[in-house]
């Protein structure tokens, strides 16, 4: 299948979001600046492609240089949005691409992980507003004084529900078992964080065989846990037990050194969080390392061999598809309905983090059963 006919498949498969699209696209959006720094999947072609087709000034960066398609950065140009980005880009490639973003002087940030809103703070120029996809960019933002206005989508109650929920956890383990080639029947599954993604990820090791084991520091998710029947344990216990540790706390070196070598020899090590630097990889990968397959990696510990998939990068989209495109369209027509809100009233917030208004996604609803009952 080419690029254009998978795009084409696709559109088929995403009626909500094309309604939504339209609608942005018959907006008069010249003169303004957006800026978005997203994974560039085949799926963010439609939300980007509205706004540059509606006349704004578009500039686009990664959130992930794990998940950039190249095929998607070309196409993106080709509509007229300027990207730099690449698939696997360097480390200081892609902290130049931020600063290079912010010097088009944006009035508008759509964003997954926070990265530009960060860096804005200090420097806000031409921002008026920013909304933000993810718990990680939202933790990253509370510890700035934002002097823009900066909407919380990820919080939306079908934006959690459905794809933080269900669909990040449902897609990890069809994805682990093609790139791993082994089945979680009774394997020990640990999950560290026990948010929404930890919970879907928990719930579908279950239905698939496994025994889950949680790491949690909150005590009401430790409680929400038991009451799910997962086996909640201290991280340095569960780790000599776990025969695969998943990472989804969306924050920096929450597995290190230290914890790796509790590990059991033969253990696999996936992250599911949105931050790329879960797993200490600069640590593991001082060990002998080696190439299995694509996506992983046999790292030899001095006293055991583990796995490492996708290099520790976000695995359901790094070495999988992401979420289906169906199940997508229900996610990136509320982007695209959040990014209308944004554009029109989010410069009359005041400054700060605000959550998305609930009737912003009560719209996208609405239209999403009438195009069903219209069959």
């Amino acid at each position: 299948m080419t690029f254009a006919e998978e795009l084409e498949y696709l559109r088929q498969q995403t009626p909500l979001t094309r309604a939504v699209a339209d609608r942005v696209c018959a907006r008069d959006l010249r003169g303004v600046r957006v800026a978005f720094a997203v994974h560039l999947d085949i799926k963010t072609v439609p939300v980007v492609e509205a706004v540059v087709r509606a006349g704004a000034e578009v500039f686009v960066v990664t959130c992930n240089p794990a998940t950039v398609r190249d095929e998607v950065c070309g196409y993106l140009q080709g509509c007229g949005a300027q990207v730099r980005a690449r698939a696997g880009m360097p480390e200081a490639a892609w902290e130049d691409s931020f600063a290079w973003a912010l010097a088009q002087r944006p009035h508008f940030l759509c964003e997954m992980g926070g990265e530009l809103a960060y860096r804005a703070a200090h420097d806000p120029r031409d921002v008026r507003a920013g909304m933000e996809a993810t718990g990680t960019g939202v933790q990253r933002l509370r510890a700035v004084d934002l002097p823009f206005p900066v909407l919380d989508w990820n919080a939306l109650p079908l934006k959690e529900g459905l794809h933080n929920r269900y669909l990040v956890g449902l897609v990890t383990w069809t994805t682990f078992l093609h790139v791993a080639r082994v089945t979680l029947y009774g394997k020990r599954v640990l999950v560290v964080g026990y948010g929404p993604v930890g919970q879907g990820v928990a719930e579908y090791a279950r239905l698939l065989g496994a025994i889950p084991l949680v790491a949690e520091l909150s005590p009401d998710r430790r409680l929400l846990a038991r009451h799910a029947g997962c086996e909640v344990l201290a991280l340095e216990d569960a780790l000599p037990t776990a025969h695969v540790v998943v990472t989804a706390t969306g924050r920096e070196r929450v597995l290190r050194d230290e914890h790796f070598a509790r590990l059991r020899d033969g253990a696999f090590l996936l992250n599911v969080g949105h931050s790329n630097r879960e797993l200490d990889t600069d640590a593991l990968r001082r060990y002998p390392t080696r190439t299995l397959r694509p996506h992983v990696e046999e790292v030899r510990l001095p006293h055991a061999r583990v796995y490492l998939l996708a290099g520790g990068a976000m695995f359901n989209l790094a070495a999988g598809p992401g979420d289906p495109y169906d199940a997508f369209d229900l996610t990136s027509a509320i982007l695209l309905a959040g990014l209308a809100h944004l554009l029109d009233s989010g410069p009359a917030y005041p400054p700060g983090l605000h959550p998305m208004p609930r009737e912003v996604e009560l719209e996208v609803a609405a239209l999403a059963t009438r195009l069903r009952a219209e069959g």
